[in-house]
């Protein structure tokens, strides 16, 4: 049947294109939630093409990151298909891309008391994996955020549902605002909680595409638009002039 892209598929391409292609600088990437499986394609096609200046790690991106810098913080291999592979190319990014490559400096835990409670990453004494980005960190990811022409942010980079754990995604969320540069947010938790902060249409851009956009933004290509593509071609081939 004869189809074509929509508005918001548009809207959705010319976004990412305009990422990949000739983005503002400073172009800063926040990257964080719990799939490693698809950020890691994402880090290692943004920074081998020049197309970001810093990459920000939160979430279960961070840890695996801080392992690779031999940092002993928890986290669940079982969770992680392919753990060692991963922490390889970790450890492969980090060599070739140190400058580039944030990773926290302290991190938040849940005392016994379900209080939150900051701690340096290399901090002995707690036996729980991290459940945010500690405060330190957040001071400086904020301000390389809010000094950003262009900001790019997808997964939270703490657990946002427990109460004092969402303070990290929060004020990322704030500062890209604030930051009055290109801004794109993408991720299923990460627009709810920006939409639930009452401050969603203050992106430049909100994508709906869920794991199609890091797939563009990972360097792969999309069969729905390359069908689109061929059928575009098709058609002014059929209605050229004979």
């Amino acid at each position: 049947m004869p189809s074509a892209a929509g508005r918001l598929m548009e809207k959705e391409l010319d976004a990412v294109s305009t990422l990949l292609e000739e983005p503002k600088r400073p172009c800063v990437y926040s990257l964080g939630g719990s799939k490693v499986e698809d950020k890691i394609p994402v880090i290692e096609n943004i920074l081998s093409r020049g197309k970001a200046d810093k990459v920000l790690l939160g979430g279960v991106p961070a840890k695996l990151f801080l392992r690779a810098r031999e940092v002993k913080t928890k986290i669940n291999e079982e969770e992680i298909h392919d753990f060692n592979q991963f922490l390889d190319r970790a450890r492969n990014l980090t060599k070739r891309y140190a400058d580039h490559i944030e990773v926290p400096l302290d991190l938040a835990y849940e005392d016994t008391l379900g209080r939150r409670v900051d701690q340096p990453v290399n901090s002995p004494s707690m036996e729980e994996e991290a459940l945010d980005i500690g405060s330190i960190t957040l001071e400086k990811y904020s301000k390389i955020v809010r000094g950003a022409a262009t900001t790019v942010a997808n997964g939270p980079l703490g657990v946002f549902e427990r109460n004092g754990f969402e303070k990290g995604t929060r004020q990322l969320l704030e500062s890209m605002v604030d930051s009055n540069g290109y801004t794109v947010i993408g991720g299923g938790h990460l627009v709810g909680l920006a939409s639930i902060q009452g401050i969603e249409e203050k992106f430049s851009h909100v994508s709906t595409a869920g794991g199609a956009m890091l797939s563009l933004l990972s360097g792969q290509s999309l069969p729905g638009v390359e069908a689109l593509v061929r059928a575009a071609n098709r058609m002014r081939i059929a209605n050229s002039p004979s």
